[in-house]
């Protein structure tokens, strides 16, 4: 039975030891086959390459020939028919690249126009102030007819007295018996006048010594009233830092009117309207503040040098030692210089806003159209004049000459020669500008072939 079993297990042993061996010589074979087929496409491709590479180099060659070839033919270098051709591009795409342009511009000034008027109604609506403008009156009632008497005092004495102690003038209205008229051009005296006055007419004991002694506590009484004005004004616009001086100064406004318009009233309006319109454009808002603050200052500084207040508000500005932008500020409101920094306009533009709003100043139309007409008239006296024009109130005027009749070289004596007669024959607020304008125009008509 051993020896069967082992007979049997050595047979069938034979054929499964041979299935592997046969397997492994195919795999062989079919491999050195596919080597075979590699090594060939190696072959093939690096023949390709070669060709390729070849090709390449002729191409580069031809390339360079004709460059070259172009270069002898047009007499330019390279860089010359790169910019030749840049011209040519640029002049054929220069329609399209216009109407681009317009195309953007026009809609930049849309947004830009909708965007300023967003800015300034905002600024104006910060603006707005509660504050209500006493009106300084020149004319004081009397209780009866004896009170006028003894304002008078024997010979004059008493009403003498009271002129000279006040430095105003007291009218005597015969049609009003019981009215006096106190008229002054410093509106400050007028105040001291007035007070002083009420108070004589309440104590009753009028004579020389008693009037000095009322004028000089009236005195005493405004300036502290002043100043305390002063003291508001620039704690309501966020200033705590002015000069005590200066402050005492800004409290004048409180009797000072530009055209029916209440200093105060102004400069609080303004000031406000300049902040916000600074803090929208990123501009520096103290500097604006201070320049708004001040713009006006020269208007009451009425005892200083000579000069329009634009220049004595710039001295001003200088004595206290305020930085160089804000003296920018008050020499460029009324553009009697170029802007130097955004923060003028700004303060140019709310100075405009808050004196040209509806209601905020008045003026006798018959006055201020006299003026303006004066204006014309004087610049048209002129003989190389053919017109002129009055605007912003009579502070800018705009001459049209003959260019016949000057040159160019003559147009500064003509504008300083009219300068000097209108500061001498019209009372103008501020400075004037004048603008003289010499054009030649030639046009003639011809008839064409087809006409």
């Amino acid at each position: 039975m051993k020896k069967s079993f082992g007979s049997i297990n050595s047979n069938a042993s034979a054929p499964v030891a041979s299935e592997p061996t046969i397997n492994v010589v195919s795999k062989e074979s079919e491999l050195a086959k596919r080597e075979g087929i590699l090594e060939e496409r190696e072959r093939l491709l690096a023949e390709k390459l070669q060709l390729s590479s070849e090709k390449i180099d002729q191409l580069e060659k031809l390339r360079k020939d004709l460059v070259s070839k172009l270069e002898n033919s047009a007499e330019m270098s390279r860089e010359e028919a790169k910019k030749v051709l840049l011209e040519n591009l640029e002049h054929e795409l220069a329609s399209e690249i216009s109407k681009k342009i317009r195309e953007s511009e026009d809609e930049i000034k849309l947004i830009a126009d909708e965007k300023a008027k967003e800015i300034l109604a905002d600024a104006m609506l910060h603006g707005v102030t509660d504050y209500i403008s006493e009106f300084t009156t020149s004319r004081i009632q009397l209780p009866d007819e004896e009170m006028k008497g003894r304002i008078i005092g024997r010979e004059g004495r008493n009403v003498k007295s009271f002129e000279q102690a006040t430095g105003v003038d007291v009218v005597m209205d015969e049609e009003s018996p019981n009215t006096l008229t106190l008229s002054s051009f410093d509106p400050v005296r007028r105040e001291i006048a007035k007070i002083s006055l009420e108070r004589l007419i309440a104590d009753g004991r009028i004579q020389p010594q008693r009037i000095e002694e009322i004028v000089q506590k009236s005195q005493e009484d405004v300036e502290k009233l002043m100043c305390q004005a002063g003291e508001k004004l620039c704690h309501d616009v966020e200033v705590f830092n002015m000069p005590r001086e200066a402050m005492c100064t800004l409290g004048r406004f409180k009797y000072r009117y530009s055209y029916g318009q209440n200093m105060i009233q102004h400069t609080l309006e303004e000031t406000r309207i300049g902040v916000e319109l600074a803090r929208e454009l990123g501009a520096d808002v103290n500097i604006v503040r201070l320049g708004c603050l001040l713009h006006d200052i020269g208007k009451i500084l009425t005892d200083w040098d000579e000069g329009t207040h634009v220049e004595r508000g710039v001295q001003f500005a200088k004595k206290f030692g305020f930085p160089q932008k804000v003296v920018d500020c008050i020499a460029q409101h009324h553009e009697d210089e170029p802007f130097s920094c955004v923060e003028s306009i700004i303060c140019y533009i709310a100075d405009g806003i808050s004196g040209a709003r509806p209601g905020a100043r008045h003026e006798n139309v018959q006055d201020y159209i006299k003026r303006l007409k004066d204006i014309e008239r004087i610049a048209t006296s002129f003989d190389a004049v053919e017109k002129a024009f009055a605007v912003q109130a009579g502070r800018e005027v705009r001459v049209i000459v003959t260019p016949d009749k000057i040159s160019d070289d003559d147009l500064p004596k003509l504008v300083h020669d009219i300068g000097e007669q209108i500061q001498r024959e019209v009372m103008v607020p501020g400075a004037v500008k004048i603008t003289a304008i010499r054009e030649s125009r030639y046009s003639d008509s011809f008839l064409t072939s087809g006409s």
